[in-house]
């Protein structure tokens, strides 16, 4: 980040003594440091913008300044105009010039708490390193926007009194993640050390996860490679779609297990790691994931399975089939190769039963 050219510590003093009816300033010339921000909360500080810039929005550059605040609470600061540049309120977009002098008031930090809450845990396996789950669904890994509590990271901290730390306070434990109403096997780290050996592991692609998924129709081929980049959908921020124009890599190996009438049950191993990977790809070979309203996916009712009239009844399947099934990693300490499986989930046996009764070729 950007910095003056001399080096100086913060003078808390500056200015104070000799304009006793003007507000303490407080000159600053390096990065603050968390308990430097704490300790100036509520004052006014002054800077001047040195000669290497890295980045030169008003918005950018205070979030290498002030590392400790998120960017959303900075571009609060600025639109509550509480950031002046040279002497007058700047929009977040402003564009700053070498030497330009900002002044601020130091806002408080967001309090970020998580909240335990005696959420269910289902522990596949436990010792004093990791854990591995059976995520239920409707289950969110972590907070995030709009959901700051019912996750699965709450019901951790009601449980377990030994997690790994993680530098936003707000996911201890989480190694890789589920999507919310995908059920099974995910592996949480108890230690910082067993942490980043788990994570280092998925960056790594060394593990191997193995998914159960119910789809729409009956591929052609029994068994085959999807290579096909992903990115942000390009008008949907929640959607990621097949993307040519700078997509990451995305690699999805599919085996059908079982073929029905309309339906196919899919073994289904990723070597990367996308978000929603495994939906995107299977809608984009028009064999959407059952119920995955979000990528084609239909509601499933027993009378549709059954052939009869419609009827008013509960759906066999109400949310995305998709289960992660095996999951196959590195002990972070023993490094002995551990393989681990969850049994499917009650909703999608049933569902399997019933095209096994109603839909078998």
């Amino acid at each position: 980040m950007a910095k003056s050219k001399e080096n100086h510590p913060i003078d808390k003093d500056a200015d104070a003594g000799d304009a006793p009816l003007e507000e303490a300033v407080v000159e600053l010339e390096n990065n603050l440091t968390e308990d430097q921000a704490d300790e100036l909360v509520g004052q006014r500080l002054r800077f001047h913008v040195g000669v290497n810039l890295k980045f030169n929005r008003l918005d950018k550059y205070l979030c290498g300044r002030f590392s400790c605040f998120s960017r959303t609470r900075l571009q609060k600061l600025i639109k509550e105009q509480g950031v002046n540049v040279n002497g007058r309120p700047a929009k977040a977009s402003h564009k700053l010039q070498p030497a330009d002098e900002i002044d601020l008031i130091l806002p408080a930090k967001e309090v970020r708490e998580l909240i335990p809450e005696d959420i269910p845990i289902n522990v596949i396996y436990e010792d004093e390193d990791m854990l591995v789950l059976n995520k239920q669904t409707n289950l969110i890994v972590h907070p995030a926007r709009g959901y700051k509590s019912g996750t699965l990271v709450n019901g951790l901290v009601y449980h377990f009194q030994n997690l790994s730390t993680c530098p936003d306070d707000l996911r201890p434990g989480i190694v890789h993640r589920l999507d919310r109403n995908t059920t099974g096997c995910l592996a949480v780290a108890k230690s910082d050390t067993a942490h980043w050996k788990l994570s280092r592991q998925f960056a790594e692609r060394t593990t191997k996860k193995t998914y159960i998924a119910i789809v729409h129709g009956t591929p052609e081929l029994d068994a085959d490679c999807i290579d096909q980049p992903l990115g942000v959908h390009p008008t949907i921020r929640e959607k990621y779609a097949v993307r040519y124009d700078g997509g990451k890599e995305a690699i999805t190996f599919y085996e059908v297990l079982e073929r029905f009438r309309g339906f196919s049950l899919l073994k289904v191993n990723i070597k990367t790691g996308r978000t929603h990977q495994i939906r995107v790809h299977l809608s984009y070979l028009k064999h959407s994931i059952v119920a995955d309203d979000m990528y084609g996916g239909k509601v499933v009712y027993p009378w549709q399975i059954e052939n009869r009239d419609s009827a008013a009844q509960q759906p066999l399947m109400a949310r995305c089939a998709l289960h992660a099934w095996r999951l196959e990693i590195n002990h972070p300490t023993t490094d002995e190769r551990m393989k681990f499986e969850a049994p499917l989930p009650a909703d999608m046996q049933n569902m399997l039963d019933t095209l096994r009764q109603y839909r078998t070729e």
